[in-house]
């Protein structure tokens, strides 16, 4: 993500943190105080958002998009090792500029770094974001896992690098039937009111033609933008500057978002500009630190909320999984733990309990400060011995690669309503599965769980040497190209129903499915 700015609060100390460069970062962490009891404090006090019918944006889950790695030797127009740092030598014990390491399995090409291997014995190599491969494989993940829109950062004036990630961006949207918008943030500009219009006029719809693309964003019939950081501490702009930038993309017919501090409600001067926008986005990142510090942030999102209401406003509250930054910030290691998804999902379930069903994920590819929801090292194996990265064991659960990218796809079915509200988060801290199948005895994904089921077919006696008793499944998750046949007969005999996505709840089926399948087919 961009790096916005951070303050944090420890105990009754308060330290501002300024950082560039990145998509929308400014947050507050307040002491931790419970101002609300628990999660389920707030279950009475929903506000329904009113202003904008689902489209590409409201009512879907976006995640934001950095695309900012490159390495020497890609082949890029910076052609040099940029974002995981280390300067033209490449990254290296003590001169690094990320946190999380990724895990790296699934792309063609990566490159050799200077730390010392793996845990497993493997070379300590990283990804570039410059080769289409790794482009088309974050789109997959994000089609997989039910994301449906990203939204691309933006920095700065066009060069071949920014340009050439957003036509690969474009190109994986289409592929892979996802959605995407572009999100300027003001930092990287000599003078953003002006420099912006040139390159969404020159560029953005000229040059590159994006918003000419199938996969580009639509909210209310219009193209989508993203102005991040207006009223952000570090960010250049006043209220003049900001209701400009606004009103011209309006005049250019396109749907606007402004990205926006946890306090812009108090920011009286910049009100005129904040009222102008069609959604506002609050950042979140670094505003608290607990699952306590989750629950009280939830009457900061309320009246928000109620003030976009009354203006007709749409609103997108940001949801992240953790943070860090001590490799090239200094601050403590795991500075703010994800609690194996305890602290993402707690998020997602105030979302949810507070009435939206809009979400901003922060970021899916920021490894920079860890807040990054695309797949990354599981543990010791997958990270290199002569440094210290996150991995995702942190916190002492085991949890595999994916897990940040299925906990997500739970969060955003819960928040359409798909699965029901829950305060525990319904995803498997790991899965052997592979491309098995699993099936659960409770729906949404609850209670006990059977063995992974890979292709095959399955009678009663099989299923019940894998752990599904006769009449007993309530929901199933089916991996990306995997059918499922189920039977309400042994022997693949009487009512069959065919699934070829995750099911979490066999009672909205048509006939009921709930605890009568007999038999399965795998396929």
């Amino acid at each position: 993500m961009k790096k916005r700015k951070y303050t944090y609060a420890k105990a009754f100390i308060v330290l501002l943190v300024s950082v560039l460069g990145a998509c929308s970062d400014q947050g507050i962490i307040d002491s931790d105080s419970d101002q609300a009891s628990g999660p389920e404090s707030t279950r009475d006090r929903a506000i329904a958002p009113l202003a904008s019918p689902v489209g590409d944006v409201v009512g879907k889950l976006v995640v934001g998009y950095q695309g900012w790695f490159a390495c020497a030797g890609d082949g890029s127009a910076y052609n040099t090792w940029v974002h995981w740092g280390g300067g033209a030598q490449g990254p290296r014990p003590g001169n690094q500029t990320f946190d999380l390491w990724p895990d790296v399995r699934e792309y063609t090409t990566t490159y050799q770094t200077g730390y010392a291997n793996l845990g497993n014995g493997q070379p300590a190599r990283l990804f570039s974001s410059w080769d289409p491969q790794v482009v088309n494989k974050h789109f997959e993940w994000m089609q997989q896992h039910g994301i449906d829109c990203a939204a691309m950062q933006r920095f700065g004036k066009s060069d071949g690098q920014k340009d050439g990630i957003a036509t690969r961006v474009r190109n994986a949207a289409q592929t892979y039937g996802r959605k995407f918008f572009i999100m300027y943030d003001l930092s990287g500009w000599t003078n953003f009111q002006s420099e912006i219009k040139t390159d969404w006029t020159n560029v953005i719809t000229g040059n590159l033609n994006l918003t000419g693309s199938s996969a580009y964003a639509i909210q209310n019939g219009k193209p989508v933008v993203c102005i991040w950081g207006m009223g952000v501490s570090g960010r250049p702009g006043n209220v003049t500057s900001y209701l400009d930038v606004i009103n011209w993309f309006k005049s250019q017919g396109c749907f606007v978002i402004i990205g926006v501090p946890r306090d812009w409600r108090n920011q009286t001067a910049n009100l005129p500009a904040f009222d102008a926008a069609n959604m506002i986005t609050p950042w979140a990142v670094g505003t608290f630190n607990s699952l306590a510090g989750a629950d009280s942030y939830v009457p900061v999102m309320q009246g928000d909320l109620s003030y976009c209401n009354t203006r007709n406003i749409d609103y997108m509250p940001v949801i992240w999984p953790g943070f860090t930054w001590a490799n090239w910030n200094g601050g403590a290691q795991n500075q703010i733990p994800r609690l194996h998804g305890d602290f993402m999902w707690r998020q997602f379930y105030n979302v949810k309990n507070a009435g939206m069903s809009t979400g901003y994920v922060a970021m899916f590819d920021e490894y920079d400060e860890g807040t990054a929801i695309a797949k990354a090292a599981e543990n010791a194996s997958m990270r290199p011995t002569n440094q210290w990265f996150l991995s995702l064991d942190a916190d002492g659960v085991a949890v595999s690669s994916d897990f940040y990218l299925r906990l997500t796809r739970d969060g955003a079915q819960m928040l359409k309503g798909q699965i029901g509200l829950t305060p525990n988060h319904p995803t498997a801290h790991t899965t052997s599965s592979g491309g098995s199948v699993i099936f659960y005895q409770d729906v949404n994904y609850g209670g006990a769980a059977t063995q992974a089921l890979p292709v095959g077919n399955y009678t009663q006696a099989q299923l019940a040497t894998r752990g599904m008793p006769n009449d007993w499944a309530s929901s199933v998750r089916v991996p990306a190209g995997r059918t499922v046949i189920l039977y309400s007969g042994d022997n693949f005999t009487g009512t069959s129903w065919t699934r070829t996505a995750d099911t979490p709840n066999f009672t909205t089926l048509s006939p009921n499915a709930n605890d009568v399948a007999s038999s399965v087919r795998v396929q």
